[in-house]
């Protein structure tokens, strides 16, 4: 029989912590809609941008190769790997470091990390990996300009032909229950394809070459701010569904051992009836 005690400080324990568990969901669930309408919000004006860059690259015009665009035959690589800086949040962290893994094991060329979140930083170091830069403590709620000293070293690197490709790693949001770790390449930007024949259907003042040299790195800060702003959101979403499980799973467990607290009670009170009863039979006789 179990310890009556020991079953009955666990429940209490078990309780605190489901109490903990539907505190952070809640938390999470009102910051996650905050997250995802910036998220959201950001990602039509990402679209265009990449949209008009890759338009403007393909024009024949724009001879002058800007920086940002050529081609280097370095073989080196930055990698812009944006993780949580908390835990709590289900495979989120282990799916992101796990995808950056796989490309670092694909490319087999050197890969310099540029690690947001304290997450990637700690798995970078532990894999033994070349962490160039790191930049932690962005918090919830990050604004343009907390992100820009990211975009200044991704160009500075780039600019001086020191890399010859950019990667951006994050957490692309789906929605609530769905968190796609995503990878994709950030510079050098891919000129739109162009049927034979045609060009881009646009007129560009003061001029095409002048347009695209003030948006390339525009385009840059722009896309790893809406990176992170779609890390958060996924983050956030990611804790709310786990705290949710977990508050579920904590209460799963009270009523198993609230169940099992009440046989070993009846147990405790049956054996005692039949001492007092033995007892009584004993005196009588």
């Amino acid at each position: 029989m179990p310890d009556i005690r020991k079953v009955k400080r666990r429940i209490k324990g078990i309780q605190n912590i489901a109490k903990i568990t539907r505190a952070m969901e809640m938390i999470a669930a009102s910051k996650m809609r905050k997250a995802q309408e910036r998220g959201l919000a950001g990602r039509p004006y990402s679209e265009k941008i990449r949209q008009v860059i890759s338009d403007l690259a393909a024009l024949p015009e724009t001879t002058t190769q800007h920086p940002l665009l050529k081609v280097c035959d370095m073989k080196n690589i930055i990698l812009v790997h944006i993780t949580p800086d908390r835990g709590l949040c289900g495979g989120l962290n282990a799916n992101l470091n796990r995808r950056m893994a796989l490309f670092i094991k694909e490319v087999a060329c050197p890969v310099n990390v540029i690690a947001v979140g304290r997450k990637g930083r700690d798995f970078a170091a532990r894999a033994g990996l070349n962490v160039s830069a790191e930049f932690t403590g962005l918090g919830d709620n990050p604004g343009f300009l907390d992100t820009v000293p990211i975009s200044h070293i991704i160009i500075d690197e780039y600019s001086k032909g020191a890399i010859g490709k950019v990667y951006i790693s994050y957490a692309r949001f789906v929605s609530t229950m769905v968190q796609v770790p995503d990878l994709k390449q950030l510079l050098p930007v891919q000129p739109a394809p162009l049927p034979a024949g045609q060009n881009v259907d646009y007129i560009y003042e003061p001029g095409a070459e002048a347009v695209l040299s003030g948006l390339l790195p525009r385009f840059v800060e722009m896309e790893i701010y809406h990176a992170i702003l779609e890390s958060i959101a996924s983050e956030q979403s990611a804790r709310m569904v786990a705290m949710r499980s977990a508050t579920d799973s904590a209460t799963e467990l009270i009523g198993d051992l609230t169940l099992l607290y009440n046989k070993a009670r009846q147990e405790a009170i049956t054996r005692e009836l039949l001492d007092i009863t033995g007892g009584v039979a004993a005196l009588e006789s």
